[in-house]
Order: C-alpha cells, then sequence, then structure tokens
C-alpha cells in the first residue's frame, strides 16, 4: 500500500505555502497526501491579506473522516490558528498511532502573524507534547521559549528549551543564521548536525512548511526520525535552490525541482 500522509494546515492561496506546499511535498516524495483544513488565507507573493479559521467541529470531521477509513502513516501539523483548534488537534494526534511531525507555524515569511498569542500555552503545553519532531524555527523558538539564537552555539540551548514541553525529537532550523544552512536535530542525547550550502535566492517562501513535509512523508515509509530528517534536508535544499519567482513579492520554492528536464 502507498504510505499515508496527513496534513493539517491552513490553505495556502497562492500555492506557496500551507496544505498546498504539504500535497506538494508529499507527491514528490511517493506517498499519498491527505489534508484537514484549518483556516483558510488570502494570500500572494506579497503577504497574507486575511485568514479565516474553521470551526473546531469542522477539523475534528475532516480528521476522523480521513483517519477512521482510510488510516495515517503520519500526520503533519501547520497552521492552527486559536488555541482552540491547537487543543483539539493535540487530542486527535494523542489518538492517533502514527508519528506526528508539528511545525509550530507562528508567523508567514512576511511577517504575518498566523498563531494567536493566547495559543502559545496551548501548543507549549497539549501540542508539543503529542510530537515525534517538532520544527521550529529561530523565530518560533523564541516566540515559544524566550531563547534567542544569535549564533550556531546558540542552538543546543534552544533543542534544550523546546524539548521542556515534551516532543521526542526537535529540530532547530538555523537557516535564519549566517553561513551555512545548519540544523540541529535531537532528541536531548543524540546530536545531528545537519549542513548545506546557503542559496543566493529569495524565493523560499514555503520552506518550513515543505521540510515538516517531507519529514512526515520520511516517516509514514518507515524510516528513523534522523534517516528522515536528513532526506528532507536535501530535498528542501534542492527545493530552494530551485525556487522561482511568482508574483511581485517572494515567490515560492520549487517542489518539483527533482523533475524538471534540464535544459
Amino acid at each position: 500500500m502507498i504510505p499515508r500522509v496527513l496534513t493539517v494546515a491552513g490553505s495556502d492561496s497562492g500555492g506557496g505555502a500551507g496544505v498546498q506546499a504539504d500535497l506538494k511535498t508529499m507527491l514528490a516524495h511517493g506517498v499519498h497526501g491527505m489534508s484537514v483544513i484549518t483556516a483558510v488565507t488570502a494570500q500572494n507573493s506579497l503577504g497574507v491579506q486575511g485568514a479565516w479559521e474553521l470551526p473546531v467541529e469542522a477539523v475534528r470531521a475532516q480528521y476522523r473522516s480521513v483517519v477512521d477509513d482510510i488510516g495515517v502513516g503520519a500526520v503533519k501539523t501547520g497552521m492552527l490558528a486559536s488555541a482552540e483548534l491547537v487543543e483539539a488537534v493535540a487530542e486527535l494526534i494523542s489518538e492517533t498511532d502514527a508519528p506526528a511531525v508539528v511545525d509550530p507555524v507562528g508567523v508567514s515569511k512576511h511577517g504575518d502573524p498566523l498563531l494567536a498569542a493566547s495559543a502559545l500555552d496551548s501548543v507549549r503545553g497539549r501540542l508539543l507534547p503529542v510530537a515525534t519532531v517538532a520544527t521550529p524555527n529561530l523565530d518560533e523558538v523564541t516566540q515559544l521559549t524566550g531563547v534567542r539564537v544569535e549564533s550556531e552555539g546558540d542552538l543546543r540551548r534552544a533543542a534544550a528549551a523546546v524539548l521542556e514541553y515534551g516532543p521526542r525529537w526537535v529540530l532547530i532550523k538555523g537557516g535564519h543564521l549566517s553561513g551555512d544552512a545548519v540544523d540541529l536535530l535531537t532528541d536531548g542525547s543524540r546530536e545531528h548536525w545537519l549542513r548545506a550550502p546557503r542559496h543566493d535566492n529569495r524565493h523560499t517562501h514555503g520552506t518550513g512548511c515543505t521540510l515538516a513535509s517531507a519529514v512526515a512523508s520520511g516517516l509514514a515509509k518507515g524510516l528513523t526520525v534522523p534517516e528522515a530528517v536528513t532526506r528532507a534536508k536535501e530535498y528542501v535544499t534542492g527545493a530552494i535552490a530551485a525556487g522561482f519567482a511568482l508574483g511581485a513579492g517572494i515567490g515560492p520554492v520549487d517542489h518539483g525541482w527533482r523533475f524538471r528536464s534540464p535544459k
């Protein structure tokens, strides 16, 4: 059977991030992608013009519809918008026998808020404890823990702070630092440092969604967490290198970069 992965996230009308990026990533990894829409955004290359979260009962019904009939090999979460949605999704994941990749989305690439401040406690106390892997970027680390990462040497401290909330593994994404793109994956005892060259390309919309979905796809295929994260890092590095202009602002990474015919 084809591995199945469920994304629980918001819709990006511009197609660069959110559920749209998740499903493209899953297709690129040879898994069957399914979705639970948590919010609808009016979004393009310039930013987020509006966002409307769905009722908790609609999110719960979508999730149960998929999991109870089709089943899942892994779950990935993205934009959850409110404390009520965070808590409902955390409860659903806790009842599902599958690894969960939690991307604690706080703001968009353009700086638009995608998570209510009142939901942070729910992320810390309810969602992170059910995560197999949490994948915060540096801004999200600060938002959740207060730890500010200014150099590679701060990544261990950031990881330890996130692990305090209970995820089995944490992947601290150091893409906002200077120099090579360095990430730290750790469960508190084992460390895996992932390095890649930094590509001079401003079109990086959807990077976090893409990475988390690639990790979930690997887990659904039966890979270990370090294996899934290493392969996801390789995939997203290529997608960033191939990111393309779209609209008047920041374009997306190229989810299909491996399938492009050489010119």
